[in-house]
């Protein structure tokens, strides 16, 4: 009976271990858990308006979480205006002088009207200038977009609108051979760690995020 007992408090806890509470960054009123990249407070580039947390025309500074990831589940809504363009950003470290040249990132876009829309590559939900999307599940402008990403064990997931459409070991010998071919291959410090910040990309044009969570696996 004890050996049961045992047995069944390690499953407890071990399902309690990956299974922890979401955080929620942004809630329709209130940031918690975020700043500017490189700063220590929540820059005035961004605004609530309507319950989402929107970049201010001609302003732009990134935001980064609080916290350090390693295994996570990332959930998000984006909506972007007519040509826009963002990312999402993880694995992100404040060693360079921007986000994506130590973070990858999936990317966030009008894909009808903005350029990158024309190199599946580049077109939204794709891990940027590496991997491309699946198959093509973006909104019109104007809606929101559901993202979904999760990390376990370097296991990468980018999820959109329900689907999942990019999946990849991140450090593995593929990863790499594709960051060769990118324009990656130039910055020392791009995907070198094993954990590191969430980033929202605010400095390019306007950008609409809601129903901003996380936790921990």
């Amino acid at each position: 009976m004890k050996k049961v007992f045992t047995l069944f408090t390690t499953i407890l806890i071990s399902s309690c271990a990956t299974n922890s509470e979401w955080t929620v960054l942004f809630d329709g009123e209130t940031v918690k858990g975020l700043r500017g990249y490189r700063q220590t407070e929540m820059p005035d580039s961004w605004e609530v308006v309507d319950g989402t947390l929107k970049t201010k025309p001609d302003h732009g500074i990134d935001l980064i979480s609080e916290d350090i990831y390693k295994n996570f589940e990332l959930e998000l809504e984006w909506k972007v205006p007519i040509g826009g363009n963002s990312g999402v950003f993880y694995f992100a470290t404040e060693e360079g002088d921007y986000i994506w040249q130590t973070a990858p990132e999936m990317q966030v876009l009008d894909d009808n009207e903005h350029t990158d829309g024309k190199n599946t590559l580049t077109s939204a939900g794709s891990l940027y200038a590496m991997i491309a999307p699946s198959k093509s599940v973006v909104k019109a402008v104007g809606e929101f977009n559901q993202v979904r990403i999760k990390v376990k064990d370097n296991q990468v997931e980018h999820w959109l609108n329900g689907t999942k459409i990019v999946e990849y070991t991140y450090g593995s010998k593929e990863m790499w051979e594709l960051v060769e071919k990118s324009k990656f291959n130039s910055m020392p410090l791009f995907a070198k760690a094993s954990e590191g910040h969430i980033g929202l990309q605010g400095d390019h044009g306007e950008i609409w995020y809601r129903n901003i969570r996380i936790r921990k696996l």
